[in-house]
């Protein structure tokens, strides 16, 4: 059998290796479309702080490692995929028979659609070409306008701020984080963010970026905006969100939506093809639906699922949990499971704005179904405990409404109770 594996992040290593456990005599092909050993972008950030040099972002550290365990890697971008026929076509020209595939794609950066995203000195920070690009010019002192305040733009806000630049960060929703936080949690973090020295406009709408001096790489840049004057800077890195790399798949028959349909096997339409990390739109843990989950450990968790089932062994994947955990230059805040609530559902809120702290839970009778938690990181692994347990609370709810704080009395009782023996 031979397997070949598009993509060569965390879905793909992590699927390669499984099938490597899984079948020690199947060839396997592990392609990567970046002329770099398999890395971690979820790293890029600690690069660009300089606390790791570009190898601390390998996810296998070893060049031989691949070779070691019998993997093919190789270097090639897929063009398009024929199931009928088992092949896949490579931008060199090359065809690749397969016996089943895995498309673990990922994801490119969203360019906004604004006048002079390409010009000199405006980057995206989503692969290690672009971040030594950002490393030249991210100098002590250097003038860096940020747009975008999502969670990919605050991971890169702090890795820039501790490049010692004056940082400017720009989002067009009216709050930063509007996918990960409530108003109440984002107005927190932001607070936060200019305590530490990062000048952040909400609800603003960048209309061009102009160059100084068009035939000089080295010249000023302007960051026009609807309102108020323009914003010079050195350098301008655009973090304004990502989409799944599925275009080569014109014309396969593979069914897509958001990112490409798979199902409790994590395999698609097309038989022996399957798909993992964020190109795949798979089930969702909290309400079944199928959804795109563009974070790591759902990757890795796809890429262990999908090998076993290419290499025969039935598994089923659970579904995604919805959980983001961002450190904002020091400041811990997590969103988890249904943290937006919705309406008729109870909510609980506690917020020490100095210390800068908040809790909010969202319940569903006397479950736990969504938090919000900042500057609380010790209560992380027992919220999602509580959510994913499905545990329910009884007399804990009202105590937990009164005083969220208390979460971890919460979790001990309701364990210790469900532990104890019913009497006969």
């Amino acid at each position: 059998m031979h397997y070949v594996i598009i993509g060569a992040g965390p879905a793909g290593v992590i699927a390669a290796e499984t099938l490597r456990k899984t079948n020690p005599n199947g060839k396997i092909t592990l392609l990567g479309d970046e002329p770099t050993l398999p890395y971690s972008r979820m790293a890029i950030p600690y690069f660009l702080s300089d606390r790791i040099n570009e190898a601390g972002t390998y996810l296998r550290q070893r060049e031989d490692y691949y070779a070691r365990h019998n993997i093919e890697f190789r270097h090639g971008r897929a063009t398009a995929i024929e199931p009928q026929d088992g092949i896949l076509k490579l931008d060199d020209g090359a065809i690749l028979p397969y016996g089943r595939l895995l498309i673990a794609s990922g994801s490119r950066p969203a360019a906004p659609d604004i006048p002079g995203v390409k010009l000199p000195g405006v980057h995206h920070c989503w692969t290690l070409h672009q971040a030594r690009d950002i490393r030249r010019l991210a100098k002590p002192g250097a003038r860096v306008v940020l747009i975008g305040a999502g969670f990919i733009g605050c991971i890169i806000m702090e890795a820039l701020r501790e490049r010692g630049v004056t940082l400017t960060v720009l989002e067009t929703e009216k709050q930063i984080l509007p996918r990960m936080m409530n108003g109440t949690g984002a107005s927190l973090l932001k607070r936060w963010c200019v305590e530490k020295g990062v000048s952040v406009h909400t609800d603003v709408r960048v209309t061009e970026i102009e160059k100084k001096d068009a035939f000089d790489a080295a010249s000023e840049l302007y960051v026009h905006r609807e309102t108020g004057d323009p914003l010079v800077a050195d350098l301008v890195v655009l973090a304004t969100g990502v989409r799944p790399n599925i275009d080569f798949l014109a014309g396969s028959g593979i069914e897509v939506d958001d990112g490409i349909l798979v199902d409790e096997h994590l395999q698609t339409n097309q038989i022996n093809v399957y798909a993992a990390g964020d190109v795949a739109q798979g089930k969702d843990w909290s309400t079944g639906k199928r959804m795109v989950h563009a974070i790591q450990p759902t990757a890795a968790e796809h890429g262990r699922v999908s090998a076993c089932n290419m290499a025969g062994v039935p598994t089923r994947y659970s579904g995604s949990f919805n959980m983001n955990v961002l450190d904002t230059m020091g400041l811990i805040s997590t969103s988890m499971g249904l943290w937006m609530g919705k309406e008729g559902q109870d909510v609980a809120t506690w917020l020490d704005w100095e210390r800068r702290q908040y809790l909010r839970f969202v319940f569903d009778d006397d479950v736990l179904v969504g938090a919000i938690g900042i500057g609380q990181a010790q209560s992380a692994g027992v919220l999602r405990g509580l959510i994913q347990g499905g545990t329910r609370l009884g007399k804990w709810k009202k105590r937990l409404q009164a005083d969220p704080t208390r979460v971890m009395e919460a979790y001990v009782a309701c364990i210790r109770d469900f532990q104890l023996p019913r009497p006969q």
